[in-house]
């Protein structure tokens, strides 16, 4: 029997959806520069099957950069004393919806680290107001690991979608980017929670974090092969500088679009973002994950006052093009790369 090519392993993605551990394996370790331009050829083609050329954009609220956990590789974990915090008032999370609004966004993501402060009722109120404002625009949130019963309470008072990126579904290689009692197991349950609740879901992982090796990205594959999710977000691990991983080389950005490719194909109607991470170590990072399959933006709404604060990573950018109020800027820099961003909710497609 005839070994298959890499461009064989990529039709056979492309027609079904998924391919075996072997055959990721051998993609991941083999490819080279034409096939990693067919394989982004084959995923911009699913992508336009089902989105065409439109770009959706989400307002990205951070709302507090207070957080309760210690995740090695994160600027917010608890232990950093050098993090400058801040927590953004209803008021200022509303003004920044309706901002927000005006500009075009039809879908506002709030997200932070987890913070006790904003407990289950407040953050219920505040989704309802949000809701309230504005009736047809989606409420996303980024806001970690919670009971079953918040997640319920949280969506019935509103909330349409919840990111959740488990970062590694390798136990190993989750107990090497977390302290002891961060349960790996405790974060999947979440994900599966939200699932049955009626969420729109997303999750991801890092690429290139410490630690990481090809069969910790087939896992990662496997995980969100079983999950099914409706978002998935993906970027190259960035170090920082007062983490216990601030001597870490930054994960490959070519990497993550051959990644952000392989998803596009294994989940053709997936909603998939061109990261702020990966448009960090390359200037071009933005069209590139779109060119690659992906087809949402998320520039930041934030008050200017705290962006600089949000540190996950050293070097993000908060300003300029990434910034809200630039959204024209950033309209002419992906129509010339083919994209039109659109004034829309920006749901997954289910059929």
């Amino acid at each position: 029997m005839t070994k298959m090519g890499i461009r064989d392993i990529i039709d056979e993605l492309a027609a079904e959806g998924s391919i075996t551990r072997r055959q990721v394996a051998r993609l991941l370790k083999e490819y080279g520069a034409k096939d990693r331009e067919y394989l982004a050829r084959k995923a911009r083609e699913v992508r336009e099957k089902w989105y065409g050329k439109d770009v959706y954009i989400r307002g990205l609220i951070e709302f507090t950069s207070y957080c309760r956990n210690d995740c090695y590789y994160c600027g917010l974990r608890r232990s950093n004393e050098k993090a400058e915090r801040y927590r953004l008032s209803g008021r200022d999370i509303l003004g920044c919806c309706r901002e927000g609004y005006a500009l075009g966004f039809r879908t506002f993501v709030l997200q932070g680290g987890e913070d006790p402060f904003f407990d289950r009722d407040a953050l219920s109120r505040l989704i309802s107001s949000i809701k309230r404002n504005h009736p047809d625009c989606a409420v996303t949130l980024s806001f970690g690991e919670h009971p079953k019963e918040a997640y319920k309470e949280w969506f019935d008072a509103g909330a349409d979608r919840y990111l959740l990126r488990h970062e590694t579904a390798n136990e190993t290689h989750y107990r090497f980017l977390h302290p002891e009692w961060q349960k790996l197991q405790d974060r999947k349950k979440c994900l599966w929670n939200l699932k049955e609740i009626g969420y729109q879901v997303g999750s991801g992982f890092m690429v290139g974090s410490p630690g990481q090796n090809i069969n910790c990205l087939i896992d990662d594959l496997e995980f969100l092969e079983g999950l099914q999710p409706e978002m998935v977000g993906i970027g190259p691990f960035i170090p920082h500088r007062d983490t216990p991983f601030a001597g870490e080389n930054h994960g490959s950005s070519e990497l993550t679009l051959v990644l952000l490719s392989i998803i596009r194909l294994m989940f053709p109607r997936v909603l998939l973002p061109a990261t702020t991470a990966l448009a960090t170590i390359s200037e071009d990072g933005r069209e590139r994950g779109l060119l690659a399959g992906a087809n949402v933006v998320m520039p930041n709404l934030s008050p200017a006052s705290v962006r600089g604060k949000y540190r996950l990573y050293d070097n993000k950018i908060c300003t300029g093009e990434e910034a809200a109020e630039a959204v024209a800027s950033l309209k002419k820099r992906l129509a010339r790369a083919g994209f039109g961003v659109v004034v829309d909710r920006g749901d997954f497609k289910r059929n």
